[in-house]
């Protein structure tokens, strides 16, 4: 059971993805933000750039896991937590795994591609060594409605 200080925590830091979600709508980027903490500081943040890169690997959480990589000096993200607007796909959570994150916090949940519950549960599998705690649906409103705001523009310009 999440203690009120997670609570808070999560609130505070899924706002920061929400900020960097709102930065890649601003570039025409699909809105999606991810922050990584440690011991209470952002140490990385991103947003989507698949379409200013033209990479398909460019996810925020990808992005974001390389910049604390960097930033830390190593590989393996022990002690940190990912927030991330959307639910991860499963090239993300593949890296999230295999780079050591202890801990996912993600907005809106993605029926269509999500990799942490909605198609698959690609953290909870027990063979893999590395299982990081997963906490859904935090400001999944707001985390929703970014993407819907998105989309539903796209639509609009693609009918004028």
């Amino acid at each position: 059971m999440p203690t009120l200080n997670n609570q808070r925590d999560d609130l505070f830091f899924m706002r920061f993805a929400l900020q960097e979600a709102q930065k890649a709508a601003d570039i025409d980027e699909v809105p999606i933000g991810a922050v990584i903490v440690k011991d209470n500081q952002i140490i990385a943040k991103a947003h989507n750039l698949r379409e200013t890169l033209q990479d398909a690997t460019a996810h925020a959480e990808l992005l974001a896991i390389r910049k604390a990589c960097e930033v830390l000096g190593t590989w393996r993200l022990i002690g940190c937590s990912l927030y991330v607007t959307l639910e991860p796909c499963p090239m993300c959570a593949g890296a999230i795994i295999l780079s050591r994150v202890d801990r996912v916090v993600f907005g809106a949940k993605d029926p269509k591609g999500g990799a942490c519950g909605s198609i698959v549960n690609l953290p909870a599998d027990k063979r893999f060594n590395h299982r990081p705690e997963i906490v859904e649906g935090v400001l999944a409103d707001e985390c929703g409605d970014i993407l819907k705001k998105f989309f539903k523009s796209k639509r609009y310009r693609a009918s004028e």
